[in-house]
């Protein structure tokens, strides 16, 4: 059941008991990831609108700082300590409702409507992705899973060489260029994205299939989280390449 979001490794649901006779269920794995996602919502409207009454970046930097360096560390708890999922999922959802609000204030006041466009493409996304998934239309084969999986190792590879660059005042260009390579290699990051929602579905699907614990469908919601905030960062990036 390997995905290319590391929450979702090759191991993440085995070896796990079922002490109470409850078993995870794709429904209740939707419905704690509706719930996840109104937690995020919420918490990235109360920095949207902290920025724009101050209109003061210094107002929101430092809970966008919080957000992003808090939700990585909560993300390494959970996957490491599975069973307090319950309770760190809600966390982390609050806390990158903390980044996200914050960074899409920003890109906001540079593109305005820039931030329901990209809420409204991850959305729509998410529902192709789940339609063609449940349709049959992309089978989740042995093939498509390495490739999904290589492709999403690679970005994050290209992503730290970038990060580490930028370190000593350098940057990969394309990454941030508006030009046709830079549109087209974040048109390529956002379709491994997707793909990589097609590859959660399928571990949570297989994962209540094979009697996972209830409290893992925390951890699925938790799971799909982590790769729709990645995805509508990578279409509020994408967009803004547009604009330009």
């Amino acid at each position: 059941m390997r995905s290319g979001n590391p929450t979702l490794s090759a191991r993440a649901f085995e070896g796990l008991r079922v002490a109470d006779g409850r078993t995870m269920t794709v429904q209740g794995t939707v419905n704690k990831t509706a719930m996840l996602l109104g937690i995020t919502f919420l918490s990235a409207m109360w920095v949207w609108n902290r920025f724009f009454l101050y209109h003061d970046a210094a107002a929101v930097t430092p809970l966008i700082m919080i957000g992003a360096l808090g939700g990585f560390g909560v993300a390494l708890l959970t996957m490491f300590v599975k069973r307090l999922v319950a309770y760190t999922a809600p966390v982390y959802a609050v806390l990158e409702g903390l980044f996200i609000g914050g960074i899409s204030a920003f890109y906001e006041v540079k593109y305005p409507g820039i931030a329901i466009q990209a809420v409204g493409l991850t959305f729509g996304t998410l529902a192709c992705m789940l339609v063609a998934y449940r349709s049959g239309l992309i089978r989740v084969t042995e093939k498509f899973r390495m490739g999904v999986v290589a492709a999403t190792g690679a970005i994050f590879l290209l992503y730290m060489v970038d990060l580490v660059m930028g370190l000593f005042g350098h940057h990969i260009g394309f990454i941030y260029g508006s030009g046709p390579v830079g549109i087209g290699f974040s048109l390529l990051v956002v379709g491994i994205a997707a793909f990589n929602l097609v590859l959660d579905f399928d571990s949570i699907q297989r994962a209540a299939a094979q009697g996972a614990p209830k409290y893992m469908e925390w951890y699925g919601a938790f799971a799909l989280l982590v790769t729709l905030v990645w995805l509508y960062l990578e279409m509020l990036r994408l967009l803004a390449k547009a604009r330009r």
